[in-house]
């Protein structure tokens, strides 16, 4: 009887502790806020949006074939022959009490249908330039602290500026100008060859990063040099703290010094900025989709403002403003597991 009551006993105490700890209290208010937050947000950016002159149906009453009936059936259909306020509100009853949000106008399809198809590709293209640009700009960041003012850091910093000085909008172009001069090396097309239902298993995985190639090397380049730089810049802050000094006084390894006691430290801004690039991983694409008519969300949001599709826009908006949130409090959670010290209460 009492071998059997122990785990039971185990497990609730576990489960209380849980609940009763500052992480979950901490998680709890964080999530109070963001649903505050995500209200005000989706009313403001409504009314922004409404702001805009005409809305999608001023394209169908340019069209003599489209009679006014059919105008003013699709205007009660989308409720845009409603007051904004009340189309506010019908649409954010939906969104509570059925989980929709709303029809697409362009496509005649459920928005929330649409996203999660393109969702998959934009993550898809964005996780992999995230990793890449992590795990090439932290390396070359702490190499560049530690070869400070050398000819390696030199090239680096240079690099570095250089990539700085070449936004997404400008990189795509050269990209695909690159692309031109080398074709067929690099396809520019699409996510996918013609023959890609044709091949293999590894053979589809295959065809599917060789068409990522230039769009995440134009998706990262600029995210990489301004990385470099941080990791490089917040390694040397740390390098010449006192404990420092103090693990080289004692006679530890260089490389324990760095990779053990200063990178430990110099890494919390860095999770800090992850937490913001994690917002941007569905949204920050577009530019780079429309460049390579790669089939993702940024793609389908930049069609839809212009078009007008009242929304699907809001519906994008309001999956950028959650990532956001979540980004963030997963910054603020990963800090805490890597740096103990710091309280979760003195960042509200």
């Amino acid at each position: 009887m009492t071998t059997r009551t122990l785990p039971i006993e185990s497990i609730w105490k576990g489960l209380l502790g849980f609940f009763t700890s500052e992480t979950f209290s901490y998680v709890v208010k964080r999530l109070l806020q963001a649903a505050f937050t995500l209200l005000l947000a989706s009313a403001l950016s409504f009314f922004i949006i409404q702001l805009a002159p005409g809305d999608y149906l001023d394209t169908l009453r340019q069209n003599p074939q489209i009679s006014e009936d059919t105008i003013k059936g699709l205007e009660e259909r989308f409720g845009l022959n409603k007051p904004i306020w009340d189309q506010y509100i019908l649409w954010l009853t939906q969104i509570l009490t059925r989980g929709d949000f709303g029809i697409s106008f362009a496509y005649q399809r459920p928005v929330a249908a649409l996203l999660w198809e393109r969702v998959p590709a934009t993550l898809l293209l964005s996780i992999t330039s995230l990793i890449a640009t992590w795990a090439i700009a932290i390396p070359l960041g702490v190499i560049g602290a530690v070869k400070q003012n050398q000819m390696l850091d030199r090239v680096l910093r240079t690099i570095s500026y250089i990539g700085q000085g070449f936004p997404t909008l400008i990189t795509g172009l050269l990209l695909l100008f690159f692309a031109q001069l080398t074709s067929p090396l690099f396809p520019v097309g699409g996510m996918t060859s013609i023959e890609h239902e044709d091949l293999t298993t590894f053979g589809k995985f295959l065809d599917i990063g060789w068409h990522m190639i230039l769009p995440t090397i134009a998706l990262s380049i600029t995210s990489f040099a301004g990385l470099q730089r941080i990791t490089r810049g917040e390694l040397l802050d740390v390098l010449r703290q006192d404990y420092v000094r103090t693990a080289r006084a004692k006679g530890l390894p260089e490389n324990k010094v760095i990779y053990v006691h200063a990178l430990r430290n110099a890494v919390n801004p860095l999770i800090t900025l992850l937490g913001f690039e994690f917002a941007g991983l569905l949204s920050g694409a577009f530019i780079t989709e429309t460049y390579f008519n790669w089939p993702g969300l940024g793609r389908l949001t930049l069609q839809a403002v212009q078009s007008q599709d009242l929304y699907l826009i809001m519906a994008a908006l309001m999956m950028g403003a959650t990532l956001l949130i979540v980004g963030n409090l997963l910054a603020d959670l990963l800090l805490k597991g890597v740096d103990p010290r710091i309280k979760l209460a003195d960042m509200q």
